[in-house]
């Protein structure tokens, strides 16, 4: 109303032909729910899995939450339109995390060792360093820096868009493994080898 007391005109294109027939669903669309299915089965499992509730109530909970957490945030588990490759890139992840658990014990055992040596103050010479990784996506980039926080004697202080990692070590011997054999894993995983 206001464009039209100001003079300007307001013009409605009457309803072609071609607009009035059903509209198919894209491929696009088809992607699309399938993130939304992908990002619901697995919210509602990990529900499952901590809630410990098998009941008729508080599983209709889990299914009322994780439905609300699909719908806003399924761009966070699946950011890019496509999910043709998705899949084999789940299965290689999954092949990472045993031998990250492993890679958490081990550093584990070289903190204990630390903190009981009757020498700790010489052993431990913390200090704040930076690595430039070769991983592109943010994806793989936000993966290798959780696998190093994750890992004991480790922190992920901050990581820039172009993979450039500044970390804090406790000793010399935990900043001796990055970015090394995590990296190349990391990219085996995420398909930028």
């Amino acid at each position: 109303m206001k464009a039209q007391a100001q003079g300007k005109a307001i013009h409605h294109e009457p309803a072609r032909e071609s607009d009035s027939r059903p509209v198919v669903p894209s491929h696009g669309t088809a992607r699309s729910l399938l993130s939304y299915a992908m990002a619901f089965f697995i919210l509602f499992c990990l529900w499952v899995i901590l809630s410990g509730k098998f009941d008729l109530f508080h599983l209709s909970l889990g299914v009322i939450s994780c439905l609300m957490v699909t719908l806003f945030s399924k761009d966070l588990l699946f950011p890019e339109p496509r999910t043709a490759g998705s899949f084999a890139i789940w299965i290689r992840f999954i092949r990472y995390i045993p031998w990250l658990l492993y890679q958490i014990f081990m550093a584990n055992l070289h903190v204990l060792y630390l903190v009981f040596h009757p020498k700790m103050m010489d052993l431990i010479d913390p200090q704040i360093f930076r690595l430039q990784s070769s991983l592109k996506g943010d994806l793989a980039l936000v993966t290798f820096a959780n696998s190093i926080t994750l890992t004991p004697g480790t922190i992920t202080v901050y990581v820039s868009i172009d993979g450039t990692f500044t970390v804090h070590a406790l000793d010399k011997q935990s900043r001796e493994g990055l970015p090394g054999e995590m990296e190349r894993r990391i990219a085996k995983a995420f398909g930028e080898e």
